[in-house]
């Protein structure tokens, strides 16, 4: 085996591409479609999301100091796509996505209905990192679209066919592998009788 080497570049995927809403007060709310995101506390419960100054959502996070996380679905590919290479400076994305905005419980800027999932957010800190600006948003709310609970009251994210973004490509998440902790966990006994020798 033989590796090449590269010089320091962005290649830790796949990651999420998330749709990131938020909105000002007297103007259409606005989408823009977020890569560089991620979970970064557990307690409180904070993520991040990283935008390019240039960007026309930029300000408007930074001054409203909320936004919103919204999942990424198969059914909602094209339109994150779509919302990451128009600017809300030229178009009402909702509208021209046909996406519908969700009054949200703890932020004044809508969530997006389509979505399985929505992450209310305020803008804990902002860290200016060179291309990117970081916001750290502290998770105020969660909602989740109920046609994904299972028969035990459990949200079954693995039902809501999420996408992934790898290296300038979209991927449907595909078989599941194991679940957390699954290759230190004992194996349950057998029940099965061995046969009598005769």
């Amino acid at each position: 085996m033989a590796k090449e080497i590269w010089r320091p570049g962005n290649m830790l995927y796949p990651i999420p591409a998330v749709m990131v809403s938020c909105g000002r007060q007297g103007e259409n709310p606005n989408i823009i479609t977020v890569a560089w995101a991620g979970n970064v506390c557990s307690s409180p419960a904070m993520l991040s999301i990283s935008v390019r100054k240039e960007r026309y959502s930029y300000n408007i996070i930074k001054e409203t100091g909320e936004f919103v996380v919204n999942l990424t679905s198969r059914q909602l590919t094209r339109a994150a796509d779509w919302c990451g290479v128009r600017s809300g400076k030229d178009f009402d994305k909702f509208k021209e996505m046909n996406l519908t905005p969700q009054k949200s419980v703890e932020v004044s800027c809508p969530g997006i209905l389509e979505s399985p999932v929505n992450i209310e957010c305020k803008v804990h800190s902002i860290h200016e990192l060179g291309s990117h600006d970081m916001f750290i948003g502290e998770v105020l709310c969660v909602t989740v679209d109920d046609r994904f609970m299972d028969d035990k009251g459990r949200f079954d994210l693995g039902a809501a066919d999420l996408v992934a973004y790898s290296h300038g490509e979209y991927f449907a998440l595909g078989e599941k592998l194991g679940k957390f902790g699954y290759s230190v966990a004992k194996k349950p006994r057998s029940t099965k009788k061995k046969s009598d020798k005769k």
